[in-house]
């Protein structure tokens, strides 16, 4: 629960300058979005004796200014774009422009109760690795589809070693981000916790690791919402609707996703008798597929929040 008393600021970014607006003070403020904007910030921030600051995710403008006022010392909280949207409906607030939008974060994170821990500053740089890694596995599936679809063999070569390329530098990538990793001995030893899983390789393992910084320390309940693999219930009324999921890490999904196949019906000999019953109980394979994602998951979280590694069951014959 929130203190009652305490100082908010909202700050409304944009690629070159910051918007502040501090709850209770008819004062707004701008900054230049560099570093000497955010030192010349923390110092206004300091005056007014601000406790807890918001500000809104914006296409990562504002990851500088979060890193500098946390190593300040302050609490800051980042908000999506569509938490700060929804709070504005609630307001029934329609108008927008930089200074009404700093005043709504402000309020909203005036309102906010629950304030997870900020990630590890450590897996910041890794994470933009992780994302070069998958942009680049994205590449190799246009190029492939590019290539299947081409009669000329001129073409068709020409695409082949661009993918012969690519993947070498996808290689290459992932063995620096790995090393990258292991000069940390609990991040190496983390990692060796979650690669311990059947079906979970290396690249998934990198993934989890990065993408999911809260892994081993949440429920398994709240780590499938964060992977936005949880289903939620559609109802109302007398009406009962599929669930669904919805929201969560949309590059990690798609890392669980790519894994899972193999995992379900190679690797993982529970996977693969979870699997096995819900195709035998009739479940689509769409379903099947993020009901195996979610619980390999949950595998990992178990056994990083138990510090032991995979114990592998013997493989059905």
């Amino acid at each position: 629960m929130s203190k009652p008393n305490i100082v908010c600021a909202g700050i409304d970014t944009a690629k070159t300058k910051l918007d502040v607006a501090i709850r209770g003070v008819a004062k707004r403020w701008c900054f230049d979005n560099a570093a000497h904007g955010h030192a010349a910030l923390s110092t206004l921030l300091r005056e007014y004796h601000v406790e807890r600051i918001g500000i809104e995710a914006s296409g990562g403008y504002e990851r500088a200014v979060v890193a500098e006022l946390r190593r300040d010392g302050f609490v800051v909280i980042v908000f999506q774009p569509m938490q700060v949207r929804a709070y504005a409906q609630f307001r029934l607030q329609r108008a927008k422009n930089d200074h009404i939008d700093a005043d709504l974060i402000a309020a909203c994170t005036a309102a906010t109760e629950k304030i997870h821990a900020p990630p590890d500053p450590r897996l910041m740089p890794l994470a933009d690795r992780q994302t070069l890694i998958d942009q680049i596995i994205d590449d190799i599936a246009k190029l492939k589809n590019r290539r299947e679809s081409c009669r000329d063999e001129y073409f068709r070569q020409f695409w082949k070693e661009e993918i012969t390329r690519l993947k070498k530098r996808e290689r290459a990538e992932l063995k620096e981000l790995v090393a990258a990793i292991r000069q940390h001995d609990d991040l190496a030893r983390r990692l060796d916790l979650i690669a311990s899983v059947d079906g979970v390789g290396l690249p998934t393992a990198v993934a989890i690791l990065v993408r999911m910084p809260e892994i081993g320390r949440v429920s398994r309940e709240e780590v499938a919402a964060l992977a936005g693999l949880a289903p939620y219930d559609d109802e109302s009324g007398g009406r009962t609707g599929d669930k669904h999921i919805a929201g969560g890490r949309e590059r990690l999904r798609k890392n669980l996703y790519n894994a899972v196949l193999a995992a379900a019906y190679h690797w993982n000999a529970q996977l693969i008798a979870f699997k096995d019953r819900l195709l035998a109980a009739g479940k689509l394979h769409k379903v099947m597929r993020i009901a195996c994602a979610r619980k390999l998951l949950i595998y990992v979280n178990t056994v990083v929040a138990r510090g032991t590694p995979w114990v592998s069951s013997p493989l059905p014959a």
